[in-house]
């Protein structure tokens, strides 16, 4: 993994078109069964739409039914951190990409083993890259 990214706001928001400003630097969330990468099932890895992180792979995606992609690990132990978030007045566990501190959604303890998790993450927050 490089070196923490940090940029000021005004530098994210050249960067990003609106949408991907207020999900990933203001910790928004869009609409369920919005997002591109909701029914996308190409071989491929998801990076972090601000930096570029390799943060999920294909082969850890799967239909939740959450109206969110899904995904049960990330593609390397630690490259997402975990943050306490009762925003919405009950405890959930807030995914932020740790190059960037960009947030790409929440995990749940009720997936698909091994893991048991359930990484619901915005498409917003994403890029995809098609496996060669």
């Amino acid at each position: 993994m490089t070196a923490k990214i940090t940029k000021t706001d005004e530098e994210w928001q050249q960067q990003l078109d609106s949408e991907q400003y207020r999900i990933t630097r203001r910790a928004g969330t869009e609409p369920a069964h919005s997002g591109i990468y909701v029914n996308h099932d190409n071989q491929g890895r998801y990076h972090c739409v601000c930096c570029n992180q390799e943060i999920f792979s294909s082969q850890n995606k799967f239909q939740s039914g959450c109206g969110w992609p899904s995904f049960s690990a990330q593609t390397e132990h630690g490259v997402v951190t975990h943050h306490q978030d009762q925003s919405l007045g009950i405890d959930r566990t807030e995914v932020r990409c740790k190059q960037c501190d960009a947030h790409l959604g929440h995990v749940f303890d009720d997936g698909p083993a091994p893991t048991g998790l359930r990484y619901c993450i915005n498409s917003v927050a994403l890029t995809f890259n098609a496996a060669e």
